[in-house]
């Protein structure tokens, strides 16, 4: 997407900022190795992580120690190439000239863990996607997911 040479940055934005663009942002800085920045915040931010995404993420070698609901400002969108939605709707601020995408992904705050999982496998798909088209010479990595006849 980004023809001149840099770093393209995408923002995930989604409501609480706890999970769907969480997960989005982990998984595309891992599988873009550097070539693709990516920021997520939510427009009513939580106080926290989910702790059932944070558990998922972390048995697929996923760290979100570091993690913290953030604020999404224009400002932020503004910075970005790509502004992928994730459920927030009307609430997210318009910034002319940033192309913006739609991904509608279920929330996985408060759900069991297979439910997590599947929507992780949602975004992973759509991270790897994503990935490609970005830095379509880039030699995306596995999926950090196991093969679907593996037991988790």
């Amino acid at each position: 997407m980004n023809t001149s040479g840099q770093v393209t940055q995408v923002v995930f934005a989604c409501v609480r900022n706890g999970g769907r663009s969480v997960i989005a942002r982990l998984l595309t800085e891992h599988y873009a190795q550097g070539r693709v920045v990516a920021l997520s915040a939510g427009t009513r931010p939580g106080d926290e992580i989910h702790p059932e995404v944070a558990s998922a993420l972390g048995q697929l070698g996923l760290d979100t120690s570091r993690e913290r609901p953030t604020l999404l400002t224009p400002e932020m969108i503004a910075a970005s190439d790509l502004a992928i939605t994730l459920g927030c709707g009307e609430q997210c601020p318009y910034v002319p000239g940033v192309v913006y995408r739609d991904w509608p992904v279920a929330d996985p705050g408060g759900q069991d863990p297979a439910t997590v999982l599947e929507i992780v496998a949602d975004l992973d798909a759509r991270a790897r996607d994503l990935v490609r088209e970005l830095a379509p010479d880039l030699d995306v990595p596995p999926s950090v997911l196991p093969p679907a006849d593996t037991p988790t």
